[in-house]
């Protein structure tokens, strides 16, 4: 392990802790721990998103669900407000969690501090780690989950889902999600609110 980087080390510490998840996803046959798989699906979108993304924004990529399956959703209040706070606390811990582990990897304070806020999405909009966070977060709703979760909610909350995500999502995201194969309900979907 001493011949690793800083960043080989935070990384497989990463994937160790996202390996955890008891929650599995079917991937070519293959049975994996889902958040392990959304980590995957996140870092693989962002050399799409972004041409040479620092280390510290591959690590905040790879870390922005971490261990998000120990409180779950319905632990907080249904509605806006408890989703919100769900996902603000859920950041604040994965950022934290983060941040100790880049140090104990060898990365100085200010850079696992750094990491914490993209993780926490402070900055968005102006910090191009933050954004990147939000693209990939995005793009994998879209390619992964969109479907499934636009047959749970009613037709006009979801065309307003849509918005404020697209709303998130930085040009080059848009150019990406528009590519995504998606069903002929899922793309009206997504007509009718980029129409709006």
């Amino acid at each position: 392990m001493s011949d690793q980087t800083p960043f080989q080390r935070a990384m497989a510490e990463l994937d160790a802790l996202h390996a955890e998840d008891p929650r599995r996803v079917e991937v070519e046959g293959e049975s994996l721990p889902l958040e392990l798989w959304h980590a995957g699906r996140m870092s693989a979108w962002l050399k799409r998103v972004m041409a040479a993304p620092s280390e510290l924004i591959q690590i905040a990529v790879r870390a922005q669900h971490l261990q998000r399956w120990q409180v779950p959703r319905n632990e907080y209040p249904e509605g806006r407000v408890g989703y919100l706070t769900w996902r603000r606390d859920q950041g604040k811990r994965a950022g934290d969690t983060t941040a100790r582990m880049m140090e104990a990897a060898g990365y100085p304070a200010e850079e696992a501090a750094e990491v914490s806020r993209m993780i926490r999405k402070q900055g968005l909009g102006r910090d191009p780690g933050t954004q990147a966070v939000e693209d990939c977060a995005c793009l994998v709703f879209l390619e992964n989950y969109f479907a499934d979760f636009s047959k749970q909610v009613e037709h006009d909350h979801l065309v307003r889902i849509v918005q404020m995500t697209w709303k998130k999502m930085s040009p080059r995201a848009h150019e990406l999600a528009l590519t995504l194969p998606m069903s002929d309900e899922a793309r009206a979907v997504v007509e009718e609110a980029l129409a709006g």
